[in-house]
């Protein structure tokens, strides 16, 4: 089924302190300073990035104005692993698990997610989407956190590596794949472009080309072609889409290349700056 959502020509994000965003993007940090370049000659902003929490940016948002929510939010598997023995000190150093963002007790990033559902369900259009990856041990939780705040259920999907780090390859299965849950807002079905073709819950690539490493490396960075395959799947053109933990800012350039706006956000000044490079470079 297809279903194609209603929007303005000339609707912008609605941040409303990135009004000074006059030209493409606005890059702000929590001490206030802005860094802005253009986007292709537009007149417009179309994509507005934010460094700073995602929460407080969130609650800036005009209620009812964001078509999609795609993220890859902290799995909080860091404190996980070091109790199960996992040597960390032999780890990259931009591991996910000895990132400071993924060391949060049970309870408090339970709460912190239940307060983003809250977010996104003000925010979101009433059939409005959430596209999330999400650690498979997490993806309880995160349901009955998204149903308590009025999100319909679709589907939990994989994503598939087929060149994954063969690591413990000898001692045990090697991790290959990674989780992701659909959820509509307020309603049981929303955009889906699939052009009256079969589309599986199911996703395989490779992991991210170096090419797409270029102006820094994320721990956790998702390939550009399956972002893209979520933005032209759940979203139309002109349509807002949000990335409240946007890294290195994948979903952002699928939003470029597919006409789409964009507001991107994210705590770390480096993954901002590594995002404003990709998107605007």
């Amino acid at each position: 089924m297809k279903t194609q959502t209603q929007k303005k020509d000339n609707d912008t994000p609605p941040v409303r302190d990135t009004a000074k965003a006059e030209v493409g993007i606005s890059v702000r940090a929590e001490n206030g300073a802005e860094n802005a370049a253009t986007l292709g000659g537009d007149e417009k902003p179309q994509s507005v990035l934010r460094c700073g929490d995602s929460l407080s940016v969130l609650s800036e948002l005009d209620d009812s104005s964001c078509d999609l929510i795609l993220t890859d939010p902290p799995y909080n598997l860091g404190l996980f692993m070091k109790k199960r023995g996992t040597n960390i000190g032999k780890l990259r150093a931009n591991h996910f698990a000895v990132a400071s963002w993924d060391l949060l007790g049970f309870e408090e990033w339970t709460a912190k997610m239940d307060s983003f559902f809250a977010q996104a369900a003000r925010i979101l259009k009433k059939r409005g989407a959430v596209l999330m990856f999400m650690s498979i041990i997490k993806l309880e939780t995160v349901k009955q956190l998204a149903e308590r705040h009025g999100f319909y259920y679709k589907t939990i999907g994989i994503w598939h590596k087929t060149n994954p780090m063969p690591r413990n390859m000898n001692l045990q299965f090697v991790n290959s794949t990674e989780s992701w849950i659909y959820l509509v807002n307020g309603a049981t079905t929303g955009t889906f472009n699939n052009n009256g073709k079969v589309v599986h819950d199911f996703y395989e690539t490779t992991a991210v080309r170096g090419i797409e490493r270029k102006f820094g490396a994320h721990p956790t960075q998702k390939p550009l072609v399956m972002m893209e395959h979520f933005v032209s799947l759940l979203s139309n053109e002109g349509d807002l889409v949000v990335d409240p933990f946007m890294g290195s800012g994948s979903t952002g350039v699928a939003c470029r290349n597919l006409n789409r706006r964009f507001l991107g956000i994210d705590v770390s000044p480096e993954y901002c700056e590594i995002a404003r490079r990709r998107i605007f470079e």
